[in-house]
């Protein structure tokens, strides 16, 4: 069974942190319909949707992707670099230890999961504002029992990891290259997002589709065109909070 762990928007979304995007109004009601059908498509795609509750108290709650990395073996719980994120981790923990063993980031490191994209038995992990030397020495330790290679990756200009590339087929990742270095991922096949959407890197791959955004006409074209099946959202309204696709679930093997 594949789960995918979702969370409800907060209807504190608009004091979300804002790291490269200005501020901008933020509908809430759009955004609750959004993340619906979001979590529709999770379903359509097989997925067992779990949700917890949204909190009024985390304004960044709905994007529980940044609060723990699940593996076969293990999940590791996250400390995400925006102190005001922290407490979200608590719930995310519940959740995922009725089917891991939990390891957690301990001060000093910090750690996004959207900095992390397991790739086979490598685990790139971005080196953002959110995400630090401490954590990422953490995470070798925790994963090396486990046979992964944990490879530091150089990001700039954007949030996490995740918002330069992503995996939407078997060995194959979009990518922007003006925020992340392709030959990081030189083993891999690269496809580039088309350069007037620098922000259309980001797909959720489930099974054989990828969950992807609308907004991002030209890149989808280059997908398709690859043989890569869409399965397109709209979530404009959580766009706004620095938020994408992969940032609103933690999808798993049960």
């Amino acid at each position: 069974m594949r789960i995918a762990l979702t969370r409800e928007v907060s209807p504190a979304i608009v004091d979300c942190e804002l790291t490269h995007l200005p501020r901008r109004p933020i509908d809430f009601a759009t955004a609750l319909a959004q993340h619906r059908s979001y979590r529709d498509s999770l379903r359509q795609l097989g997925c067992e949707v779990r949700s917890l509750p949204a909190d009024p108290a985390l304004p960044d709650s709905v994007f529980v992707e940044d609060t723990a990395v699940v593996l076969d073996e293990l999940a590791v719980i996250a400390r995400p670099g925006a102190a005001s994120r922290r407490s979200e981790t608590r719930a995310t923990a519940e959740a995922l230890a009725p089917y891991r063993p939990l390891a957690h980031i301990a001060p000093p490191g910090t750690l996004d999961g959207g900095d992390v994209l397991r790739i086979g038995p490598t685990v790139f992990v971005g080196q953002t504002s959110r995400t630090n030397q401490a954590a990422i020495d953490q995470l070798t330790a925790a994963l090396a029992s486990h046979g992964y290679v944990v490879q530091a990756v150089a990001v700039r200009g954007c949030l996490h990891l995740k918002s330069a590339v992503t995996a939407v087929a078997p060995g194959t990742v979009l990518c922007n290259p003006r925020w992340v270095d392709p030959e990081a991922f030189a083993d891999i096949r690269i496809l580039e997002v088309d350069p007037a959407e620098p922000h259309a890197a980001n797909g959720l791959l489930v099974g054989d589709r990828v969950v992807y955004p609308v907004g991002f006409p030209a890149t989808a074209r280059r997908l398709a065109a690859q043989g890569i099946a869409l399965a397109q959202v709209d979530v404009s309204e959580l766009q706004k909070a620095e938020g994408a696709v992969t940032c609103c679930s933690l999808v798993f093997e049960a």
